[in-house]
């Protein structure tokens, strides 16, 4: 195997990696200033969203592809903002569970529009049907089918 990518390696690799930036960078940024929320943040809420009970500590930080030292700082804040609610597993102590606030689920809703419009923005409205499509099967190529979290 050669120690050296090739161009169109190269180039692949490098498109991926200053995409997601910029893309990322424009999310994140557009949720600060209309909701005071990060994209990471919203990523914490959004996976919250999706529960009814809650999610342990440990698997929240699964889902949003953080540590836990990382989460537990976003969840203190989003804790101290009133967006989300701890408290200890009934069936293990040990355990702590997150679940949204009925504020957060409001911060969420309104959120949600910016970062879909954003999304649309400056990623899925620049590329064709086929284009998406293709982008899809190469990325799920390298990670698998996306099954939601």
């Amino acid at each position: 195997m050669a120690s050296k990518l090739s161009n169109e390696e190269l180039r692949a690799w490098q498109a991926l990696l200053h995409a997601h930036h910029e893309i990322s960078r424009r999310l994140d940024a557009e949720l600060r200033r209309d909701h005071d929320l990060s994209l990471a943040d919203y990523d914490i809420l959004l996976r919250l969203a999706n529960t009814a009970d809650g999610l342990s500590m440990s698997e929240l930080a699964a889902r949003v592809l953080a540590t836990p030292s990382t989460l537990t700082r976003r969840v203190d804040g989003l804790a101290s903002a009133g967006l989300v609610a701890r408290r200890r597993s009934e069936r293990d102590s040990r355990v702590l569970l997150a679940r949204l606030t009925a504020d957060g689920r409001r911060i969420l809703r309104r959120a949600a529009v910016t970062h879909v419009r954003g999304i649309r923005q400056h990623f899925t409205s620049r590329l064709s049907d086929a284009q998406l499509k293709d982008v899809a099967a190469a990325l799920e190529g390298i990670s698998g089918q996306h099954v939601p979290h």
